[in-house]
């Protein structure tokens, strides 16, 4: 069953539970925090978990699958209490090398929707970026890109932009093609999609923004936060006569449901301050650390009903598709391999 943003298993829980704040008693202690998420707004969020718990976060950034590869080559030495990255893709990655203990919590149970964590608790998604259409309205309407597989109509030909085939964004999209339609069908979306490019894949998701306000694309996929971003203004080459020209969509309101992503973290498997590391990720379900993800850095909050930032706000709320993240990892492999048969760049 879909649910719209707002709906979900989580809102059906106990008012104690639903009231958002973990109780931040004292507690003595510190973890050590793996992350790849590199937003300096998430320094507030750091600083309020120490100041509600007297508990210090020792920090090391990096590439997520530079991490990956320290925590597993330290072993059961790491030091490594919780590892936090981006897209479910590469949390899977550090799942199928054994890295995370399951984590028993009522808490994260009632705030964290099923689809958004893993089935054995392994790890929990915190935070949600729709990846999404946009589209030129001065040479496209709403209902012409209304699903992803629309990207595929030979109407679209030479219009189309994405990043490459080969960027963790793309291959969890066309790992969740192979789970809801299976792989041939999604061979031929990804043939028609590079059928219908309008150029070479290049940049990031900011640039498919950019080449919609120049003309050279007609339609783009890229994630929700990019384009909040945009719309809270100081994003080079997108102010508001580009914003203007630039429409989007949701796609799939009538059937799967909208692509989501996440943010998530796991507590590993050697974790000295183990404790100390699921009073963490409990933190980061709280309504206060939800709220300032979307405030923050324009994510959607992983928790039902939390509020949105104004710019968040301002692109809507929608039906996610529900399906386990999990599967975005488990088919990431086969995705390259079909975007590479078709010769997806």
């Amino acid at each position: 069953m879909k649910s719209t943003f707002l709906n979900g298993a989580a809102i059906a829980v106990a008012a104690f539970l639903t009231a958002g704040a973990v109780a931040p008693a004292q507690a003595e202690g510190e973890i050590n925090l793996y992350s790849s998420r590199h937003y300096d707004t998430d320094e507030r969020l750091y600083s309020e978990f120490e100041e509600e718990t007297g508990i210090k976060i020792n920090r090391i950034e990096g590439d997520a699958d530079q991490l990956i590869e320290r925590i597993r080559a330290e072993g059961e030495n790491s030091p490594a209490d919780v590892l936090l990255t981006v897209d479910a893709g590469r949390i899977w990655r550090a799942e199928e090398e054994g890295l995370f203990q399951p984590v028993e919590s009522d808490f994260l149970h009632a705030r964290i929707p099923a689809h958004l964590r893993h089935p054995d608790d392994l790890w929990f998604g915190f935070s949600q970026r729709a990846r999404i259409i946009f589209y030129d309205k001065t040479r496209l309407d709403h209902g012409q890109v209304a699903t992803y597989e629309s990207l595929a109509d030979p109407s679209l030909e030479g219009m189309v932009c994405t990043r490459s085939s080969g960027n963790i964004y793309m291959l969890s999209l066309m790992a969740a093609m192979i789970e809801h339609h299976g792989a041939d069908e999604a061979k031929a979306w990804a043939e028609g999609m590079w059928n219908n490019r309008a150029r070479e894949p290049e940049g990031g998701d900011t640039d498919q923004l950019r080449g919609i306000a120049s003309g050279q694309c007609g339609v783009a996929v890229a994630n929700t936060y990019y384009f909040a971003r945009a719309l809270g203004g100081g994003v080079k080459g997108l102010g508001e006569e580009e914003i203007a020209k630039i429409g989007w969509v949701f796609p799939n309101q009538n059937s799967t449901g909208a692509h989501v992503n996440i943010s998530g973290a796991g507590v590993v498997k050697s974790a000295p301050n183990r404790e100390n590391a699921i009073r963490f990720l409990e933190y980061l379900a709280s309504d206060e650390a939800q709220e300032y993800f979307s405030a923050g850095n324009n994510e959607y909050p992983a928790v039902p009903g939390v509020a949105l930032s104004e710019n968040v706000a301002k692109l809507g709320l929608f039906r996610q598709d529900t399906l386990n993240l999990e599967a975005l990892g488990r088919n990431q492999n086969e995705a390259q391999m079909l975007y590479d048969e078709v010769g997806y760049k």
